[in-house]
């Protein structure tokens, strides 16, 4: 199988699994527990329907958005996620210059392998910062300084990953950061060989958001240790407004599945929030994203920008969500297998199809702009 027999989300994941070796593609693939929540977060979609409208006059598409003071090009963003340049060599360079090329956000992880710094001076895009909250106050204030200090304009606290999700698949390999593999997952790693010899002869592996921070490296510390010791469980309402205060700026909250917790979100101060369940990788069985967000936005979807995640893989989806009010679509596993798949030319060539999938579905639906769209255009089985 090759790059241009990839014509859809299942096709790269297709790739990707041929190409990774299986504990590292299982640790994109999978979810918690039985992963019913992740199953679902895709599922929903096929429950609403779209209703087009004719005759409009669709001549032209304007993709533009406009959510926590950034300007975008398109209604989809690349999410932060963690540890890209393990699953290709260019990682989180191959993405960002992919969201300059398309004039979107990039949003760069605590668990991310390419700095901040280098992100934010090498690619002239609008970029989010996502970061966890650590029992130490004076790291979570020193990470938030130094996003200050990179020109990073957004960010963003994922608040649904005070400990890390049972998620199985890894636990059955054995992988973690740094590799601790059964025979299994060892066996896995050799049947890839081609993955190996880039991972060796490019750069070392690291994790520089949190470098200067906490070894990673020893023996005794990994990804799992990292959620289990360093994140606070006891992190409350009243310490994310201190951190909301001390940002002073665009500030959102990624793992909100509550009408309840959107409400506190605005009260705080918070200018977006991020309908997530981190892709069913968390607690499973928690509603899907989709399923609660007509829910969310009815609530306070005038108050604050609204943004959504998990589950998107087709054009359709992003529409979807749109309509039921969402200001933006975060796409997470979409470009991430298109990435394992081909480096930045993969990342291109899936952006390259939800662009013209969007614009395509756009005239279908006679709209002209990403505006236009609302409840009128959808309809639930």
């Amino acid at each position: 199988m090759r790059l241009s027999q990839c014509h859809n989300f299942h096709d790269f994941r297709k790739l990707a699994k041929k190409r990774l070796p299986g504990p590292i593609f299982n640790y994109i693939d999978g979810g918690a527990d039985d992963e019913t929540t992740l199953k679902r977060n895709t599922s929903a979609f096929r429950e609403c329907d779209l209703i087009p409208r004719v005759l409009t006059g669709v001549k032209d598409i304007d993709l533009s958005v406009e959510v926590m003071g950034q300007k975008l090009a398109l209604p989809v963003y690349m999410s932060p996620t963690a540890l890209q340049r393990l699953f290709h060599h260019q990682g989180e360079r191959a993405v960002a210059a992919v969201a300059e090329q398309f004039g979107t956000m990039f949003g760069v992880s605590s668990l991310g392998t390419v700095s901040m710094e280098e992100i934010a001076k090498q690619y002239d895009t609008p970029q989010v910062y996502q970061f966890y909250f650590h029992k130490d106050r004076g790291l979570n204030r020193a990470m938030m300084e130094r996003a200050k200090e990179s020109g990073i304009e957004v960010m963003m606290l994922t608040v649904d990953s005070i400990t890390g999700g049972n998620r199985e698949r890894d636990l059955r390999t054995g992988f973690s950061i740094p590799f601790r593999l059964n025979l299994a997952g060892l066996w896995q790693f050799a049947t890839k060989p081609m993955w190996g010899i880039n991972y060796v002869t490019h750069e070392k592996f690291s994790l520089p958001q949190l470098d200067a921070h906490i070894n990673m490296g020893g023996s005794s510390s990994s990804i799992g240790d990292y959620f289990t010791n360093m994140l606070d469980p006891s992190m409350n309402w009243k310490d994310v407004e201190e951190m909301v205060k001390f940002w002073d700026g665009q500030f959102c909250l990624k793992g909100i599945m509550s009408a309840e917790d959107a409400r506190r979100a605005v009260d705080i101060g918070c200018t977006g929030i991020v309908i997530s369940n981190h892709g069913g990788r968390q607690l499973d069985g928690s509603r899907s994203s989709f399923d609660h967000l007509a829910e969310i936005v009815d609530a306070v979807g005038d108050e604050i920008d609204v943004i959504f995640d998990s589950g998107i893989q087709r054009g359709t989806h992003v529409l979807k969500a749109l309509a039921l009010g969402a200001k933006a679509v975060g796409l997470g596993r979409y470009y991430l297998f298109a990435l394992a798949a081909a480096g930045q030319k993969g990342v291109e060539r899936a952006m390259k199809q939800m662009v013209a999938e969007i614009e395509r579905d756009m005239r279908l639906m006679g709209c002209s702009k990403i505006s236009e769209l609302n409840r009128d255009h959808v309809r639930f089985r």
